[in-house]
């Protein structure tokens, strides 16, 4: 039998999660986790738009990308 270690982290999320006892407590944490992480990104992006290393250009060549997969025409 293989037994998992969780690191500090885990087990820390662990505990809190044992305390979520409705869907109510559940949705608000997930909020809490994804404002969190959504906020980590702005301010990675604000710090590469102050370094010069992003810029409107960026942002507009990566809208005009094309990124869905090409799908051929199948034979019959």
């Amino acid at each position: 039998m293989e037994t998992t270690v969780f690191n500090p982290a885990q087990q820390y999320m662990l505990k809190v999660l044992s305390q979520v006892e409705t869907e109510e407590e559940l949705l608000e944490l997930q909020q809490l986790i994804s404002s969190h992480y959504s906020q980590k990104v702005e301010d990675e992006m604000d710090m590469l738009w102050e370094q010069g290393l992003w810029s409107n250009d960026k942002n507009e060549g990566i809208l005009r990308e094309h990124l869905r997969t090409p799908y051929g025409r199948r034979e019959k």
